[in-house]
């Protein structure tokens, strides 16, 4: 019991419950709108409709939110995002509180592909004849694309859960992690 309340006491928290709620949210109206695009039209929709009103309100809140949640806080510039994926690989690469510049390029990318994929479903119900067609191929792709993409996600978590000797799956859950040395 004291060795969990140490465990605890050097941890700090990172992520914000909203942050938190978002994420998972997303992660569940996606499977849901990937699961149900052939079976059920109505509830595929409505995932999309949770996607975009989720996708919307992680925007505002990454820039109004806490710390951790800013972009500010973890979408940095390309040179700095080169330099940390050569530390990479040569195992020089710094650990970060919040996400890695790496990580907050590909919230950025995941955003926008959340963003693509959702318009033009909403966009093929919105229009007509050959052009909800031309939306209905660019959705399709573009879904196929986002699959993609949470693969590299997810990829990436267990990698750096490994490379940092860290749960990040765990510390999206409870949100918090290990406190940096000196912290």
């Amino acid at each position: 019991m004291a060795a969990a309340a140490t465990d605890r006491a050097r941890e700090i928290r990172v992520w914000d419950p909203l942050v938190r709620v978002l994420h998972w949210s997303l992660a569940i109206a996606v499977a849901l709108a990937w699961a149900t695009a052939e079976e059920s039209e109505r509830v595929h929709e409505v995932m999309g409709y949770a996607v975009l009103a989720i996708v919307a309100v992680r925007l505002v809140w990454g820039f109004v939110g806490s710390r951790h949640a800013r972009f500010a806080d973890f979408v940095r510039p390309p040179r700095e995002v080169l330099a940390y994926a050569r530390g990479l690989l040569d195992g020089t690469a710094p650990r970060h509180l919040g996400h890695n510049p790496l990580a907050g390029w590909m919230i950025l990318v995941l955003l926008a592909a959340l963003l693509l994929t959702a318009g033009t479903g909403w966009l093929a119900q919105a229009t007509a004849g050959g052009l909800a067609h031309a939306f209905e191929e660019v959705h399709e792709a573009a879904a196929n694309g986002l699959l993609v993409l949470i693969g590299l996600h997810v990829l990436g978590v267990l990698a750096e859960s490994w490379r940092e000797g860290e749960n990040l799956v765990r510390a999206m859950i409870t949100g918090r992690k290990r406190a940096v040395s000196g912290a």
